[in-house]
């Protein structure tokens, strides 16, 4: 089973159906508050809250601190190779309906680590999630875990190894999150030296939090070859001219940047000046429960802001890290839509 295409316009919630790609979304971010207390049952782990409205109450943030400590309580019923599975499985049922043919799912592997899992249980349930996402709901799941820059380095590294053996399994790039702000791309260099002598993209979170200085680390200490984000790029024009010129790829996430407070409005996103400039960029959701989003919803935010739908799904199949055959089957879906 794989990427049906569908070339009419059916609508979906109001809007207009066309195929979508997904390049940025943590899948612990995907969580809904039924689904977080069912889990936090199965493995008896305690919430803060025992009810689903509770729930939603309190991983209602309101700045970058709270939204790290609303994604850990969140994840943190994640425990067991099932869970780490059901959640690929289950996103992918969420975005099928959307028109999501493809997507690249992030997971931070070093967290539930640090709460008893053993690496290869992880690794082994996000990758038997990817493939039964695409037996069941027909969307092509890549993996590119994260390496949390708030844990040491050296964990990065391991995460790094980890990766590499299992890139036969979807595992295609390394990424770099977490508290941007506060710990520069630079000291992760040896994780994501790792990880590109194994054969995996670099796809760092920067330039949301952090403005180009991070941007640039990212570039020239990690290589990345799409940046998570890369929005305050908009800030230095000589960047803006790099990016475009190296045709990287920037997966922006304009309602979270919105949730976030990088932007005070939607109006004013630097997403349509880093179009102007020539600057690929792909839209997702980065953590769709936690910010009240949907690939629908951000997508529709994109085009709020004059970004032509066909632009934003083949600058994704350009800036994918999958392999060629699957680059040509998601450039054959574009090109099969009736987009105008």
């Amino acid at each position: 089973m794989f990427l049906g295409v569908t070339t009419g316009a059916e609508v979906s919630t109001g809007r207009r159906w066309y195929p979508k790609i997904e390049l940025h979304v943590h899948l612990e971010g995907t969580l809904r508050p039924a689904t977080l207390l069912r889990l936090a049952g199965r493995n008896g782990v305690s919430l803060p809250a025992d009810t689903a409205e509770g729930l939603r109450e309190i991983l209602r943030f309101t700045d970058f601190p709270h939204f790290i400590e609303a994604w850990i309580a969140a994840s943190q019923a994640l425990r067991h190779y099932d869970d780490f599975r059901q959640v690929v499985v289950d996103y992918a049922a969420q975005v099928a309906p959307m028109g999501c043919v493809y997507l690249e799912g992030i997971f931070s592997p070093a967290e539930p680590v640090r709460r008893g899992a053993e690496w290869q249980q992880v690794f082994e349930g996000y990758c038997d999630g990817a493939a039964e996402a695409l037996e069941r709901h027909g969307v092509e799941v890549r993996l590119t875990p994260d390496v949390t820059r708030n844990f040491p380095v050296e964990e990065g590294e391991e995460v790094a190894r980890w990766a590499v053996r299992y890139r036969d399994r979807g595992v295609v790039g390394l990424g770099l999150g977490g508290s941007e702000d506060l710990f520069p791309p630079e000291p992760f260099a040896p994780a994501f030296a790792i990880a590109r002598a194994g054969g995996l993209g670099s796809v760092p979170h920067a330039g949301e939090l952090a403005g180009p200085a991070s941007i640039r680390g990212a570039l020239e200490a990690l290589h990345a070859d799409r940046l998570r984000h890369g929005v305050r790029a908009a800030e230095d024009v000589g960047l803006l001219r790099e990016l475009a010129g190296r045709r990287i790829c920037c997966d922006t996430t304009p309602i979270g940047n919105l949730r976030m407070g990088v932007v005070p409005s939607l109006a004013e996103h630097p997403l349509p000046g880093l179009v102007a400039a020539g600057v690929p960029c792909s839209i997702s959701t980065d953590d769709p429960a936690l910010m009240d989003t949907s690939l629908e919803q951000d997508c529709a935010a994109a085009e709020s802001l004059g970004l032509r739908p066909r632009d934003f799904y083949f600058a994704a199949v350009a800036g994918a890290l999958c392999d060629e055959a699957t680059r040509a089957r998601l450039q054959a879906v574009g090109e099969a839509f009736r987009w105008e």
